[in-house]
């Protein structure tokens, strides 16, 4: 692996050119599609993070979670949610130990007490701090609210975080970093510039039929095939959720261990509940293949 050194923070590469992310996301069975691979390769190359952006469901986590595992890094999540502060997004005092300590002391300087022996490290702080390869996930960014958001950014310029009563603290390697958003509100402009994009939709038939076979290649091509058509032609009418990329591959395997090998409308209707979880969704399936008198 190349490493360059810019401002002081190492940066390693994982990946050589764009057919090695392929060929090793392959090797995980995640099968991605060359502007995916590409897009993976310059976030690496460049040391920017990568926004991926998309219907949920579409194999975005899944995506870094294959690379973390790929480049043998240390995963880091910061699972986003309305209401998320500094103290579990960057890092917060120990106050219960501060307390100790300043309860032992024999003298009024408390100044000590905010030292990084009292700093507990959250998401953003620990992959700043850690030594060895990280592959930080902040999924789902867009249940943040604009203020939450704005904790971001200053990490995703310069992959440092400022605690005022230590100074900046910089990473001393550049991590990969993948923010994840399923488009539930607009993200805004300042963190969109700090970030490449990739907008992560569902697979084509042919896509997702390569996926299921590789994932379950016990079935035949053409019960794979009519799989793939099948959740296709479901995310084609008017639901609430559409089926995701997991959801197909838990109706492929209990089609499998159901030993079912011919998709009927019947059987569509049957497993409505594996392919679907809101019940308005399924009622709707299962009234159009009914049978007409």
């Amino acid at each position: 692996m190349a490493q360059q050194v810019a401002s002081e923070i190492a940066h390693v590469r994982h990946f050589t050119n764009t057919e090695q992310v392929a060929q090793d996301l392959a090797g995980m069975k995640y099968l991605a599609d060359n502007a995916t691979s590409q897009a993976i390769f310059l976030a690496d190359a460049l040391a920017k993070p990568l926004l991926l952006e998309g219907p949920a469901g579409t194999g975005k986590t899944q995506l870094a979670l294959s690379v973390a595992e790929i480049t043998g890094s240390r995963l880091i999540r910061l699972q986003c949610y309305q209401g998320i502060d500094e103290a579990r997004a960057l890092y917060e005092w120990d106050y219960r130990k501060q307390l100790l300590a300043i309860q032992r002391s024999e003298d009024d300087d408390v100044s000590n007490v905010f030292s990084e022996d009292f700093l507990l490290s959250r998401p953003l702080l620990d992959a700043v701090r850690s030594e060895e390869p990280v592959v930080l996930l902040i999924d789902e960014v867009d249940q943040l609210d604009v203020e939450a958001e704005a904790l971001l950014l200053e990490f995703l310029s310069s992959y440092q975080v400022s605690v005022p009563e230590l100074g900046t603290v910089q990473a001393t390697r550049t991590p990969l970093v993948f923010l994840t958003s399923n488009n539930n509100r607009e993200l805004s402009e300042a963190l969109r510039r700090r970030c490449l994009f990739l907008h992560v939709d569902y697979p084509s038939p042919e896509r997702e039929r390569e996926i299921i076979a590789a994932r379950i290649p016990e079935l035949s091509d053409q019960l794979t095939g009519r799989i793939a058509e099948t959740v296709a032609a479901l995310r084609n009418m008017d639901l609430r959720k559409n089926p995701s990329v997991s959801e197909t591959l838990d109706w492929a395997q209990t089609l499998s261990l159901l030993n079912v090998t011919e998709i009927t409308d019947e059987v569509v209707a049957n497993h409505a509940n594996i392919l679907l979880k809101h019940q308005g969704d399924i009622e709707l399936i299962r009234s159009e293949l009914a049978p007409t008198s």
